[in-house]
C-alpha cells in the first residue's frame, strides 16, 4: 500500500469520499475504461482523490458476487479482499464457535474485519486486534458500515504476544478466539506453516491454550501437523476447497470433517477416527471423482464403502464401480474405454469413435491437460472426457462419456 493509504482510507470514509466512490462506481458500471474514466474522475474530485475512489469502486465490484449488496458498503484493499473469504462461511464459523453461549471473542489479525463482523452478528462482543494500522482502520470502517460498531473494539496488538499471554482458556480476556494467519508474502503462497504470520508455533499454542478457538489454515496442511484432539475440517464449494479449519478442543466433536456447500445447502461427512484406505480393484463401468473436501479430509474410504466402489490405484483418489452413483460426494463418468496411455493409440481410438472435442482430466500424471486436449482435437463431431491417471501403477487413459 502507498505510504498515505491510511489518510486515503480516512478520506474515503467522509461524505466527500463516499460521493467520489459512488461517482467512480457509476463510471465503471457505464463501461468507462481506466484512463478516460480516471481522467473524468480527476476533473470532478481532484487528482489526489480520484485514484483511491476508483480503486475502492473497482474492489467493491469484484466483491459483489461474494458479498452481495453489502459489497457496496465495504472498505477494502486488494490484499484484504483476497484474504476475506465468504461472509456466509464466516457466519457459519461464528455460530459454531459461539454455540455454547460464549459472548466474547478476539479476532487475532482482523484484516478488513470479515470475521469480526460475523462474530458481532452472532452475538459476541469482539476485540479486533492487528499490528497494522490500516487493517485496524478497515475493520473499524466496516464494523460501522455494517451496523455492528457498538459490539466491536479495535485495538493495536500482536497475536503472538496475546496468545503467549493466554491464561485460563481465554485470550485477551475473551472466551473465544479466531486466528487467520497470513499465508501469502510478495504475492506468493507460503507453503511452510512455519513461515506464516503468525507462524505455526502460535497456531499450536492457541489450540493448546484456548479450547474455544478456530484457526483458518492452508488446504494442503499436512495431517501430521494437526494436534491430537483437534478437529480438522475442509470445506468445498463448486468443486474447489474454499477453506480449511482447525477447531479447538472445546469445539471439536470428530476427528475429521468434510463439508460441501451447495447454495444454501450444507452437507457434512465426518469420522471419529481414521477410517483407513479404501480397497483397490479393477476399473469398472463408472469412474467416480471424490469431492476435494473428501480427499483432503482423508475420508475417501467412507465414500467408497457407501458406493460399493474401489480405488483404481492405492495412491490415486479415483474410485470405480460397475454401478452409477447418486452421491453429492462424487462426480461420476461412464467409462467407455480403458487403455495404456499413449498419444498415438489414444488419438486413433478417439477418431475411430468420431470424437473431436475432448476434456482432459488428470491425477497422478505429469501431462498438461490443456496441451493434451489440443493434441487430441480432431474432425469428429463427438465429445468425450479423457482421464489420464495410474491404474494398478501403470499410466492409463480412461475414455469416458463418449457422446455425439
Amino acid at each position: 500500500m502507498p505510504a498515505d493509504a491510511l489518510d486515503q482510507l480516512r478520506w474515503l470514509r467522509t461524505p466527500e469520499g463516499a460521493a467520489a466512490t459512488a461517482r467512480a462506481a457509476a463510471l465503471l458500471e457505464g463501461g468507462a475504461d481506466l484512463l478516460p474514466g480516471l481522467g473524468r474522475l480527476r476533473a470532478e474530485v481532484g487528482p489526489d482523490h480520484a485514484g483511491p475512489a476508483w480503486e475502492l469502486a473497482r474492489l467493491r465490484a469484484r466483491a459483489r458476487p461474494v458479498f452481495g449488496p453489502e459489497a457496496d458498503l465495504l472498505f477494502l484493499t486488494a490484499d484484504t479482499l483476497e484474504q476475506a473469504g465468504r461472509p456466509a462461511l464466516a457466519a457459519r464459523r461464528a455460530r459454531r464457535l459461539l454455540a455454547d453461549g460464549s459472548d466474547s471473542s478476539v479476532d487475532l489479525g482482523c484484516a478488513s474485519g470479515t470475521d469480526t463482523v460475523a462474530l458481532a452478528r452472532a452475538g459476541a462482543s469482539v476485540l479486533a486486534v492487528d499490528v497494522d494500522p490500516l487493517a485496524r482502520e478497515l475493520t473499524a470502517a466496516n464494523a460501522e458500515a455494517l451496523g455492528v460498531a457498538d459490539r466491536v473494539w479495535v485495538v493495536a496488538g500482536d497475536a503472538v504476544e496475546l496468545v503467549a499471554a493466554a491464561a485460563g482458556g481465554e485470550v485477551a480476556g475473551c472466551a473465544a478466539a479466531v486466528l487467520d494467519p497470513a499465508r501469502r508474502a510478495g504475492g506468493r503462497r507460503l507453503l511452510d506453516p512455519d513461515r506464516w504470520s503468525p507462524p505455526w508455533t502460535t497456531v499450536s499454542a492457541l489450540l493448546d491454550r484456548a479450547p474455544r478457538a478456530v484457526v483458518k489454515v492452508a488446504p494442503g496442511l499436512d495431517h501430521d501437523r494437526v494436534p491430537a484432539g483437534v478437529e480438522a475440517e475442509w470445506v468445498s464449494s463448486g468443486g474447489s476447497i474454499v477453506e480449511a479449519l482447525l477447531w479447538g478442543r472445546a469445539v471439536s466433536t470428530v476427528w475429521r470433517r468434510a463439508t460441501l456447500v451447495r447454495g444454501d445447502e450444507v452437507l457434512e461427512l465426518t469420522a471419529h477416527a481414521d477410517p483407513g484406505p479404501a480397497p483397490v480393484g479393477p476399473v469398472g463401468g463408472w469412474l467416480h471423482e471424490p469431492d476435494p473436501a473428501v480427499i483432503r479430509s482423508g475420508l475417501v474410504s467412507m465414500v467408497a464403502a457407501d458406493l460399493g466402489a474401489t480405488l483404481v490405484d492405492p495412491t490415486i483418489a479415483y474410485l470405480t464401480s460397475d454401478a452409477a452413483a447418486d452421491s453429492p460426494w462424487v462426480t461420476s463418468y461412464r467409462v467407455d474405454e480403458v487403455l495404456p496411455f499413449g498419444l498415438k493409440r489414444l488419438k486413433a481410438l478417439l477418431r475411430a469413435r468420431g470424437v473431436g472435442r475432448v476434456v482432459v482430466k488428470k491425477r497422478g500424471s505429469p501431462i498438461e491437460p490443456e496441451q493434451l486436449a489440443r493434441q487430441l482435437r480432431g474432425p469428429g463431431a463427438g465429445s468425450a472426457t479423457v482421464v489420464v491417471t495410474r491404474v494398478a501403477g501403470a499410466p492409463t487413459a480412461l475414455v469416458c462419456g463418449v457422446a455425439g
